[in-house]
């Protein structure tokens, strides 16, 4: 990677975090340059303005968190926990977050729902794709016999999702991960009421 390269890749990481800490309005140019430690001259030389930079440092940080996500993902066998383990990417919400400042997903798209377009479009294509990630393990989950065959997918993934951004978002403002936890467990006990007859025996 070349210099320039580096220099621009460099703000994208850093501004990420900034903005998934302070938000993209509470965050100005002085912020930018305070930890990059660049002059605005040489942040604009590489991004036309705030809004790319932001758009990119969006994708980026939304990057880490994907590749957290389907590595949990990979690692389970069933759906049920391959639904569950998702929790456990925000386990340690409150210290140790895949990005630092919480959830990119959930702290853009609040932010940016009435106030920034494009930023908005943005989180809401990123939903799309968790959200069809969700399915498709569900769907693999009835193909394989293990959940009923009347599971609701579409439903069911947005109630995962939803409920995994609502126990970031209690966690983070309660400084208590003990949510996460909560959640997760009252999703294992809801998934398993979708387990088929024949799925309960094999796991005995």
């Amino acid at each position: 990677m070349r210099k320039g390269e580096q220099t621009r890749m460099s703000i994208i990481q850093k501004s990420a975090e900034l903005f998934n800490v302070r938000g993209y309005a509470g965050s100005s140019i002085k912020d930018i340059m305070q930890v990059t430690g660049l002059k605005k001259g040489g942040i604009y030389r590489h991004f036309t303005g705030k809004d790319q930079l932001a758009s990119e440092a969006f994708d980026y940080a939304t990057a880490i968190l994907s590749e957290r996500l389907s590595t949990a993902i990979e690692s389970a066998d069933t759906a049920i926990e391959k639904a569950l383990v998702i929790f456990d990417v925000y386990k340690d919400a409150v210290n140790d977050p895949p990005v630092i400042g919480g959830c990119p997903l959930l702290n853009t798209a609040i932010e940016s729902d009435d106030t920034h377009p494009v930023l908005r479009e943005q989180a809401l294509q990123v939903m799309k794709q968790f959200l069809s990630t969700i399915q498709e393990f569900i769907q693999d989950g009835i193909q394989t016999g293990e959940l009923r065959s009347d599971t609701e997918i579409v439903s069911l993934s947005s109630l995962i999702l939803s409920t995994l951004e609502g126990a970031i978002m209690a966690s983070k403002l309660a400084h208590d991960n003990s949510h996460i936890a909560y959640c997760k467990e009252h999703l294992r006990r809801y998934l398993l009421s979708y387990r088929t007859e024949c799925a309960r025996i094999d796991k005995q």
